[in-house]
C-alpha cells in the first residue's frame, strides 16, 4: 500500500519534544500493516504527487494494556467542527491548535517548466476562522499570535512578521541571501531560514527525468546554506551548507529544522536515524541523546516528558498506534489512530485516522480526519474527512501550534 507522498512536516508545537519535524507538508501516511520505523521523507512539494511530474519533494482493541488509565479527565479548550473539511473555523484541543493549513498544486510554467505552489489558509485570531492568503511559504510562533511570512515567487530576500488578529505584516527582515522556508524556533525567539538559488519548488524542462514513459520536469538542486535569525533584533547570522547531492526524486527543497530543544538545526540524511545535526554555525554535530534515543525519528514526547509516541501497530481493520514509557521504552498504551501528531495535554493526542470502514488498502486509506483520542480510547472528531485522492487540489495539510 503507497504511503501518502505529501511531504512537507506541519506538525508545531511549543513544547521542544513535540515539534518532531518540519514538522511544517504531510509526512507519509503509515501503510495499514504492522511496520518498522520509517524515515522523514522531507522533500516538500510532493503534495502534488510525482506522478504529475512534481519531484520536489473506536473501540480499542488489541495490544499490551497495561499502564493505561481507566478513565482521563476532559481536555480543555476543545474545539471541534466534524462538518469541515478543510475546515472554516479554529479547531483546537488544550495546548494545541491548527493555526493554518495548505493545499497544493502543479502551475505550469513557459518553456515546459512548472511550480509546485501553495495556498495556505492562516488563522485569524479576532474572528478563528481561517482566511486565505497570498503567501507562499509561512509558520507560526507558539502562542499563535505571531506567523513568518515569505512572498510570492519564491526564493526570496525578506520575511515578514504578521499579526494574526490583524492580518498586517508589522516588520520585515531584510536578508543578503534569498531564502524558500522559515521556521520559528521552540521558544518563538529565533527563526531559521534555508537559503536557495532557485525556487526550491521549481521543476525544470533541462532537468528532465522519465516517469512512465514520458519525460517530465525535474528538480535543481540550489540550496546555499542556512539563516539563524533573532526575532526581536532582527541580526541574521549565515551558515554556509550547500544542498545534498542526491537523486532526482530527493526533490529541490531540502530544508533544514530545528531540534526538538533549540539548540541545533537538522536535514534529513541517509543514516539509520534519518537526520544529520549541525550546531548554528553550521558544522556537523552528533544527534542529541534524547533525539538519538526516540524510538524513531518523529516520535514526540508528552509535555511531563513521561511518554513518547510509537509507530502504527494495526492490522486489518484495526487502526491503532502506540504510546511507550519515554524511560522504559515499554508500551503503555494502544490508541485510535494511523499517525500521532501532537500532544494536547499529558493523556490526549491529535491524531489522523481514516475512516475506519473504508480503510482497506488501495481504497480509502487516505480518506482520514483529524481526532483527539485520548489513552483510555476515548475519541473525539475535530475535522471533517480529507478526499481519499492524495492529488487533489483540495486536500489539506494543517499546521498544529502550541498556543
Amino acid at each position: 500500500m503507497a504511503p501518502d507522498p505529501h511531504a512537507r512536516a506541519a506538525y508545531k508545537t511549543s513544547s521542544p519534544e513535540a515539534r518532531p519535524a518540519a514538522e511544517s507538508a504531510e509526512r507519509p501516511q503509515p501503510p495499514l500493516r504492522r511496520r518498522k520505523a520509517r524515515r522523514l521523507v522531507v522533500a516538500a512539494a510532493v503534495a502534488v504527487a510525482v506522478a504529475v511530474g512534481l519531484a520536489v519533494p473506536l473501540a480499542l482493541r488489541g495490544g499490551d494494556t497495561h499502564g493505561r488509565p481507566a478513565s482521563l479527565p476532559d481536555v480543555t479548550g476543545v474545539a471541534a467542527h466534524p462538518d469541515q473539511s478543510p475546515p472554516r473555523e479554529l479547531i483546537a484541543a488544550g495546548r494545541v491548535a491548527v493555526s493554518a493549513y495548505y493545499t497544493a498544486k502543479l502551475v505550469k510554467q513557459p518553456n515546459g517548466n512548472a511550480i509546485g505552489t501553495y495556498q495556505w489558509r492562516l488563522l485569524d485570531t479576532a474572528t478563528e476562522r481561517y482566511e486565505k492568503t497570498d503567501w507562499a511559504w509561512l509558520d507560526v510562533a507558539p502562542g499563535t499570535r505571531t506567523a513568518a511570512v515569505l512572498e510570492r515567487d519564491l526564493p526570496v530576500s525578506r520575511i515578514g512578521l504578521l499579526n494574526l488578529a490583524t492580518g498586517k505584516v508589522r516588520r520585515w527582515i531584510k536578508l543578503d541571501r534569498n531564502v524558500g522556508s522559515v521556521q520559528f524556533s521552540p521558544d518563538g525567539k529565533r527563526l531559521l531560514a534555508t537559503a536557495y538559488r532557485l525556487n526550491p519548488d521549481g521543476l525544470f524542462k533541462d532537468a528532465g527525468y522519465q516517469l512512465n514513459d514520458k519525460t517530465v520536469p525535474g528538480p535543481k538542486q540550489s540550496r546555499t546554506g542556512f539563516y539563524v535569525i533573532d526575532v526581536a533584533s532582527g541580526k541574521a547570522d549565515f551558515a554556509e551548507r550547500p544542498a545534498k547531492k542526491s537523486g532526482t526524486l530527493a526533490g529541490g527543497r531540502q530544508d533544514f529544522y530545528w531540534s526538538r530543544d533549540g539548540e541545533l538545526v537538522w536535514e534529513a540524511g541517509g543514516n539509520e536515524a534519518g537526520r544529520i545535526y549541525y550546531d548554528v554555525s553550521g558544522k556537523r554535530v552528533p544527534a542529541p541523546d534524547q533525539e538519538a534515543r526516540a524510538p524513531y525519528p518523529e516520535a514526540i514526547r508528552s509535555p511531563d516528558g513521561n511518554l513518547v509516541t510509537g509507530a502504527f501497530v494495526g492490522e486489518g481493520d484495526n487502526i491503532v498506534s502506540e504510546v511507550r514509557n519515554a524511560k522504559t521504552g515499554k508500551r503503555a498504551a494502544v490508541v485510535p489512530g494511523q499517525q500521532l501528531l501532537a500532544w494536547a495535554d499529558n493523556s490526549h493526542l491529535i491524531a489522523w485516522r481514516c475512516d475506519p470502514g473504508q480503510c482497506s488498502p488501495g481504497k480509502g486509506e487516505f480518506r482520514n480526519q483529524l481526532l483527539l483520542v485520548g489513552l483510555d480510547g476515548k475519541v473525539t472528531p475535530l475535522s471533517g474527512f480529507r478526499t481519499a485522492k492524495l492529488q487533489d487540489e483540495g486536500r489539506w495539510i494543517p499546521l498544529l501550534t502550541g498556543r
